[in-house]
């Protein structure tokens, strides 16, 4: 099993560079209602549905490295109230992703998409400083069995998920916890005890579907 903090040393290494990281596309997307999204490579976790994985997880092969401003300049131009980075994991390249965030006018929302398992409570508190962001922790199971099968990291780094969740509440900074949904009954999710809790549901691509027999992992809802 691996460590996702051993992963976070290798991936910073690839992807960031001081002010700039790795993006491999820039989009509208219909998510919140609408956002302008960057797409950005490595990841500290290698979940088995990982949609973005051919790119995500071999950053050296793909992308090009832009500064903070450059991403604000493309997101900007979208001409949307919404801006979120998507694809890997946004706190790998914290200078970067500080400085994005600041960049963007407080009449702007940011969502920050991440796995939460970087937000010790040093990040949290730094994200304070940030009155237009909203953060959404994206859960990957309901306890540390599932986060170890769907991500292939310890288990017990599940808790660091579950931690950046109350740090998040501890320091008051907007935010939600995310589950797929196609994955876990009503029982499961409700176990988790989040009364307000954000439904990703599973892309299947032929691939998608191939990792997911190959772990003997089924889906518990046909939609």
């Amino acid at each position: 099993m691996s460590n996702p903090f051993e992963f976070t040393e290798i991936v910073k290494r690839q992807v960031c560079e001081n002010l700039k990281r790795k993006y491999y596309r820039f989009r509208k997307t219909h998510f919140y209602g609408g956002t302008a999204t960057a797409d950005c490579l490595g990841c500290n976790l290698r979940c088995i549905y990982c949609w973005a994985q051919k790119k995500v997880w071999q950053p050296e092969e793909f992308g090009t490295y832009y500064t903070s401003n450059e991403i604000f300049g493309k997101l900007n131009k979208m001409d949307l109230s919404l801006f979120r980075l998507s694809g890997g994991e946004p706190t790998i390249c914290k200078k970067h992703l500080f400085h994005l965030i600041n960049l963007i006018p407080k009449n702007k929302l940011f969502i920050l998409e991440t796995n939460g398992i970087l937000l010790n409570e040093e990040f949290v508190k730094e994200l304070r400083n940030f009155s237009n962001l909203f953060v959404r922790v994206s859960l990957k199971g309901i306890n540390r069995t599932t986060f170890e099968l769907i991500t292939g990291a310890k288990g017990k780094f599940f808790d660091y998920q579950l931690n950046a969740l109350k740090l998040l509440q501890k320091y008051k900074i907007k935010h939600r916890a995310a589950i797929l949904f196609d994955l876990f009954t009503d029982d499961q999710i409700k176990s988790l005890g989040f009364s307000d809790l954000e439904y990703e549901f599973l892309i299947k691509y032929p691939f998608v579907m191939k990792n997911l027999r190959k772990k003997n992992i089924k889906l518990v809802r046909k939609l």
